[in-house]
């Protein structure tokens, strides 16, 4: 398992951060055994996939665009959305509004003080950052009656835990929301402006809004939206342990926190958790990426200096048609073991 250190250290000894403008890929940045024109002639053959970028020490060696508009439109990242909440989390307690992923969310949440079951009021920050908060889910089958409802937090709060909280991963998309309810209370404004003060202006960019609840609170979970070179700025934020330059914008001691394996889960235990990031091993490498419905990544893979991005359709399941097995066996082998292997090896 890799340790906090380890992914401090990788992150931490890498180059400058890619900012907003995306850099151009040119043959003199491609790594020998690395071939541009193969990769985008085998993306082009994955029917769901709409862009894909390979950033190796900040520059971009390599991409593909299904069209011309794709290659600076803002995609929906779905679930992908979770991992920039739990950015804006580390920054929100490195700032002191959150005291810590150890405070008990019912000091935003009173109203749990009042709930049946008293397990409620054990609920961490970190429990929702990892998804061990024990609460029943709020995504599959119930996903639809939770958006639908009047109040989200509310539903999400008032659901019955299936668990006790920090013991097993449970994922819902209500907990990152109720972890973007938090930011606006302990902020004291809206996650969107939260996120453009703190992130997305040290990347660069600006950060498009995104649908909010019927209470006006940024959706925490699902739904923001990026282009392709602002979702390489956040992969290259994270490859260099969270700094721009010269500028710390995240602790460095929070990517390697949120990297680090803390529950995995029950439909595939070759995928684990941190703190609202995925971990997994992919061909050979370690991975920390972010994940949305469809086949929406941010991926870092500290060892080899490399940030890779992916959009694609958000209409259909990335499990369907194999899309995101066909998209890892592309980038096992245009992408990683060009980047590893000797020519004779692969």
């Amino acid at each position: 398992m890799v340790t906090p250190l380890t992914w401090t250290l990788l992150a931490l000894s890498l180059a400058s951060v890619l900012l907003g403008s995306e850099p151009r890929a040119g043959a003199a940045a491609q790594p020998a055994g690395f071939d541009a024109a193969r990769l985008a002639a085998a993306a082009a053959a994955l029917p769901q996939l709409h862009t894909l970028r390979v950033s190796h020490r900040g520059v971009v060696i390599g991409q593909y665009d299904e069209r011309p508009t794709r290659r600076n439109g803002a995609a929906n990242i779905k679930s992908a959305s979770k991992s920039v909440i739990a950015i804006l989390v580390g920054i929100a307690i490195a700032r002191g509004r959150i005291t810590s992923i150890d405070t008990p969310i019912v000091t935003w949440f009173p109203e749990l003080r009042r709930d049946s079951d008293p397990r409620k009021r054990t609920i961490t920050i970190g429990y929702l950052l990892s998804m061990q908060a024990g609460l029943e889910s709020t995504s599959g089958e119930s996903y639809g009656r939770w958006v639908s409802s009047r109040n989200w937090v509310r539903f999400a709060l008032a659901r019955p835990l299936v668990s006790d909280p920090g013991t097993s991963m449970e994922y819902s998309t209500g907990s990152s929301h109720l972890l973007s309810a938090i930011l606006t209370r302990a902020t004291g404004q809206s996650t969107h402006r939260f996120a453009q003060q703190v992130l997305a202006t040290p990347l660069g960019f600006t950060l498009a809004a995104w649908p909010r609840d019927p209470q006006g609170v940024y959706f925490g979970g699902n739904e923001m939206l990026l282009t392709p070179p602002q979702m390489v700025a956040v992969g290259e934020l994270w490859r260099n342990g969270g700094r721009v330059g010269t500028r710390q914008v995240v602790p460095a001691a929070w990517v390697a926190a949120s990297c680090e394996p803390r529950t995995r889960s029950r439909w595939d235990p070759t995928r684990e958790y941190g703190y609202g990031w995925w971990v997994q091993t992919i061909g050979e490498q370690r991975a920390c990426f972010a994940w949305g419905f469809g086949g929406q990544y941010i991926m870092i893979f500290p060892a080899l200096d490399l940030v890779v991005t992916a959009t694609s359709s958000t209409t259909i399941s990335d499990e369907r048609h194999g899309h995101r097995a066909a998209l890892f066996t592309l980038l096992e082998r245009e992408v990683l073991r060009p980047l590893t292997k000797p020519a004779w090896a692969r």
